[in-house]
């Protein structure tokens, strides 16, 4: 007999339904019990007085067991799961188990210690039904615009492709790195003649970050579009790509997310809000009496990250802001710069958290070696050089994080939002 899942369930229909034992009520003559699987709940009521074999089978059922049941669906007006119940001819119990070493209100690094307990939760499901469907909306909205999916390898040979900290491992005889981003070979796909392509894989960084939205290995999603005109290009994109993302979570989850979150999905207008890095710090002092300190003018600091939550709420009624125009220092050496010196690129800020870099990107050989030599790198990225040496197209691209971007949609920290977190102090489980 097939496996009914719980939202299938219809009255008067008999059915085999498989799941955790979310409440056990056990009477003297009847149990109750609550089964839940990955779509639903339902009621099993069991008539201990008249079938012993099912009472001796609910006296061993243990809160979180897994069962099988099979019997009959029927409509219960004083039901409150659906107003429907399972009499049951057959229980079978597939596992027993132990008393729960967490509770709800556990705290969230003994959670983490027991994560596939704490993942069982109808709330924590949601979290990676809402991330599946970011992802594939994503997705699907690149592949419809003609980007390739690439998959770039994870060990390399350069500890230098970000100002982070790199895991460095030993690699046969030799050393290598867990790359922090695809950046090179995205770009090495722009030299390709590739043109647009996107890729979804692990991202590693060494930095000892104990905050809500860092961890030391996290999903990008990141992309990368030749003949671009300017950076410009890029932030339209993005907003549309992230605006039909929301737009989809809206539509499939947006109840859930306020039953469960409490958090409104708000699809946002285009086009996102633009200012300048200075024009940025001019208005939080003035708004909010925010003095950038001295020395940091040229990057946004994280106490003004945080403030542009509220700018752009109070200026545009937005929950985007994208920012231009930060110092060369402050950006990496493979941005494009203008006459002035100053970048071609933008942070994209979304309820007060960096979630993007993006940037036109120097793909003109000899300045890109200047400008690797300017940052003291040009020795680090001669294999990097080399995909220049022989023509490539003027391109750009950003990467986001999906698990920050989840973070932004629900308003929770990052080791929640994650399958399994990893940070300073947690390799398990």
């Amino acid at each position: 007999m097939k496996r009914t899942c719980i939202k299938d369930i219809k009255p008067e229909e008999i059915v085999k339904v498989q799941g955790f034992v979310e409440n056990c009520r056990n009477k003297r003559t009847m149990c109750f019990i609550v089964l839940r699987d990955i779509t639903g709940k339902i009621q099993v009521t069991v008539d201990k007085e008249n079938n012993p074999t099912l009472s001796e089978i609910c006296d061993k059922i243990t809160l979180e067991s897994v069962v099988t049941v099979v019997g009959k669906a029927v409509s219960n007006e004083y039901v409150k799961l659906n107003g429907i119940e399972i009499l049951p001819d057959e229980i079978k119990i597939e596992s027993v188990a132990e008393a729960m070493p967490i509770k709800e209100d556990s705290t969230i690094d003994l959670r983490m210690d027991y994560r596939w307990i704490d993942l069982r939760t109808e709330r924590n499901t949601l979290i990676f039904k809402v991330q599946t469907l970011m992802a594939n909306t994503l997705r699907n909205f690149l592949i419809q615009r003609g980007f390739l999916e690439i998959h770039s390898p994870k060990l390399i040979n350069t500890a230098s492709e970000s100002g982070s900290d790199v895991f460095e491992v030993k690699y046969f005889d030799d050393k290598a790195y867990l790359a922090q981003s695809p950046q090179f070979y995205k770009q090495m796909a722009m030299a390709s003649g590739f043109e647009r392509i996107f890729e979804v894989g692990p991202v590693f960084r060494a930095e000892k970050s104990n905050t809500s939205k860092h961890a030391t290995e996290f999903t990008g999603f990141d992309l990368e579009m030749s003949y671009i005109e300017s950076y410009k290009d890029l932030m339209q994109i993005e907003a549309e790509m992230l605006t039909e993302m929301l737009k989809a979570v809206s539509e499939k989850y947006g109840e859930d997310v306020k039953r469960l979150f409490g958090v409104d999905v708000v699809v946002p207008t285009l086009p996102f809000p633009v200012m300048k890095l200075c024009d940025v710090y001019a208005e939080l002092e003035s708004r909010y009496g925010y003095i950038c300190p001295k020395g940091e003018e040229g990057d946004l600091t994280t106490e003004a990250e945080h403030l542009c939550e509220n700018l752009a709420k109070d200026k545009f009624n937005h929950e985007f802001l994208f920012i231009t125009d930060y110092d060369a220092k402050k950006r990496a050496f493979y941005h494009m710069r203008d006459e002035q010196g100053v970048p071609l690129g933008y942070d994209l800020i979304w309820k007060g958290v960096e979630i993007t870099t993006g940037a036109q990107r120097e793909h003109r050989y000899e300045i890109l070696k200047k400008q690797a030599v300017e940052k003291g790198l040009d020795k680090d990225v001669q294999n990097y050089l080399k995909f220049f040496e022989y023509g490539c197209p003027p391109h750009g691209g950003f990467g986001l994080g999906l698990d920050r971007l989840t973070m932004r949609v629900l308003n929770i920290g990052i080791k929640e939002v994650m399958f399994l977190f990893r940070g300073p102090n947690r390799l398990t489980p």
